[in-house]
């Protein structure tokens, strides 16, 4: 007799966890980039739906992503085989704009958090992108790591090549911590070489970046 599995669509017809493969597939056959995974048990189907998919699909030692293939473009266990596994994904969570700001990094491989800095009041969700991989960059730079790092944004990448944050935030004296790291991270920027490739987050085709807070 075939040992039962519970299965977790997260991205599908209707997200949720179910106890058949036939329930399943009716939530992912067809659907564009479906995101979903097989467990053992219950308990651990229930607490990987309430976390990031990508600490559970990124630790499958070596296995690729599961996903129901859609026609005109590529499955999301095609395009997850192009992930680096060994890399850090950055990102950054802004309630208000500006407001509570906070970013962290976390191992692409298992999900693992490596630093989570804030909140810090009125601050924006770009601020917090550009120093969460200037964070990322320093700290690779002190263990002598060259491993890639990831990024959703766009603005924060070319901030960072550019070597400046270019904000329109004003600062006060509510947010002078955020912009005390802004000069911090300029700093860093012009002082510092580094050979880590920055690399663009594939939202569409991956789903949400692993550092991803699930406030959406």
């Amino acid at each position: 007799m075939a040992k039962k599995k519970f299965y977790v669509v997260w991205k599908g017809i209707k997200p949720g966890i179910y106890s058949s493969w036939d329930d399943c597939k009716a939530q992912v056959s067809g659907f564009e980039n479906a995101l979903y995974k097989s467990f053992s048990t219950r308990e651990e189907a229930e607490k990987a739906f309430s976390s990031n998919p990508w600490k559970s699909l990124n630790n499958q030692q070596g296995k690729k992503v599961k996903s129901a293939p859609s026609s005109g473009s590529a499955s999301a266990s095609e395009s997850s085989a192009k992930i680096l596994a060994g890399s850090i994904a950055v990102d950054a969570a802004c309630s208000g704009n500006p407001g509570l700001m906070e970013y962290r990094g976390v191992f692409v491989a298992d999900g693992a958090e490596i630093f989570h800095v804030g909140p810090m009041a009125d601050g924006t969700n770009n601020i917090g992108e550009f120093l969460a991989i200037v964070h990322a960059l320093a700290l690779l730079k002190k263990k002598n790591s060259t491993i890639p790092i990831y990024s959703d944004s766009v603005n924060a990448m070319k901030w960072v090549t550019n070597k400046k944050c270019k904000t329109k935030l004003a600062q006060t004296d509510v947010n002078k911590p955020i912009f005390e790291l802004i000069e911090r991270a300029e700093n860093w920027l012009q002082n510092n070489s580094y050979s880590n490739p920055i690399l663009k987050w594939e939202t569409k085709l991956w789903g949400e970046i692993p550092a991803d807070f699930g406030r959406k």
